[in-house]
């Protein structure tokens, strides 16, 4: 299966699981938390994704109120604030990466169950 239809699959499951609807930001900002090392933070966020730093805040703002990251004190400059994964955050990236088929039998069924061209 190509990637693309890889990426298909996975979304097609993951929205028919109804789970809570994020933006390709979103979820991009909850990857780069959870699966780069930090520490994170908003000025440092946006500049991976080449975004301002307001697209970030409210990213921040729906991620946290899913509970999926969390904002931080810097302990030694509390002016910083720092971005943070949690677990529930982490449990869905589970069940995210899920969505995507975890061998192959898996994506062949579905490419098969859903008509798609498997490319080789």
């Amino acid at each position: 299966m190509t990637m693309i239809a890889q990426w298909m699959q996975g979304l097609v499951n993951y929205v028919r699981a109804a789970e809570p609807d994020l933006t390709n930001r979103q979820l991009a900002v909850l990857l780069l938390v959870h699966y780069t090392s930090g520490p994170h933070t908003v000025r440092g966020l946006a500049e991976a994704l080449a975004v301002s730093k307001p697209v970030i805040t409210r990213a921040l703002d729906k991620l946290a109120n899913l509970g999926f990251l969390a904002r931080q004190a810097d302990e030694a400059d509390g002016r910083n604030v720092f971005i943070v994964g949690t677990s529930r955050g982490g449990a869905f990236l589970a069940k995210f990466e899920d969505y995507f088929g975890n061998n192959a039998a898996e994506r062949s069924a579905f490419a098969r169950d859903n008509g798609i061209i498997v490319h080789h």
